[in-house]
């Protein structure tokens, strides 16, 4: 009988176009080895071209969700994307307090990148006030980073600012990702003052949308698998690096990454039909 595999949980949005959200963060499970369960926040009207508009799930529902979840698997991390409204953030607050589920990855999704909010204050107080300390690591890019500490991240010196700000509000393990900095440049900083820095080239690419939701999820999964934060963080930004560098032209805006790149063939319905033998009686 096959083993089974590490489950991870995304709690997050619905993007209907998948280069982010919660089917995003499903291939990006699979991709890792990983079995992923979902809960979803919020549901959103959006394309590659950006989101239009998008609704939050009704709360009860979202903690229902959860409860019934890990009622019935064992949950070996959890992934945070875009909570919706401070009423759902509330309640997975309350029940994340309750579970104590280990290795928790917050990406705190406050804007989509067309600059929509999507996040209302109520919930970026809960988020800041009790998500935070309860994660493992918390993922903001540099906006996000600003957006959390008042601080303006645009170099490495701004980053490490930033990650100690954070860690003055609970955070353990703080990641900042720079793609939208000059140069790509992550840091990775943890409560006993050490601070990694991860570079690699900056890919001229249009897809790349869904690539905060992609690291974050590729974290989580990694941290899954037993691997140190050092490592994860690693892993997690060379399968980004290769996503988007695998990505292909979609829709009419900003391409999503290649989620599942290591898939690089498809078997045709023609060539699978002829591994099995036809005979009449």
């Amino acid at each position: 009988m096959p083993q089974t595999p590490p489950v991870v949980l995304t709690i997050a949005g619905f993007d209907p176009s998948s280069g982010a959200g919660i089917t995003a963060d499903i291939k990006t499970i699979a991709a890792h080895g990983c079995y992923g369960v979902a809960a979803i926040t919020a549901l959103t009207v959006q394309s590659t071209a950006g989101v239009r508009r998008w609704s939050p799930v009704n709360p009860r529902l979202v903690q229902d969700s959860l409860e019934e979840l890990i009622a019935d698997v064992k949950v070996s991390a959890v992934h945070i994307g875009m909570l919706g409204s401070g009423a759902v953030a509330t309640r997975v607050a309350h029940f994340l307090e309750i579970a104590k589920l280990p290795c928790i990855v917050l990406d705190p999704v406050l804007k989509a990148s067309s600059g929509a909010s999507l996040l209302d204050e109520k919930g970026t107080a809960i988020l800041t006030q009790i998500l935070l300390p309860l994660a493992a690591v918390v993922t903001p890019n540099v906006d996000e980073a600003a957006a959390l500490t008042g601080i303006e991240v645009s170099s490495l010196d701004d980053m490490r600012q930033a990650a100690g700000r954070l860690h003055e509000l609970g955070a353990k393990g703080v990641v900042i990702t720079g793609g939208h900095l000059q140069k790509a440049v992550d840091l990775l900083s943890v409560t006993d003052e050490s601070v990694q820095i991860f570079t690699a080239d900056k890919l001229d690419s249009a897809c790349t949308h869904g690539t905060g939701c992609a690291f974050s999820t590729a974290l989580a999964c990694h941290l899954a698998l037993g691997r140190s934060l050092s490592e994860s963080v690693l892993l997690a930004k060379s399968y980004v690096t290769t996503a988007i560098a695998s990505g292909y032209p979609l829709g009419k805006g900003t391409s999503p990454v290649n989620h599942m790149y290591r898939l690089k063939s498809h078997p045709r319905v023609g060539v699978a039909v002829k591994n099995f033998a036809s005979e009449k009686d």
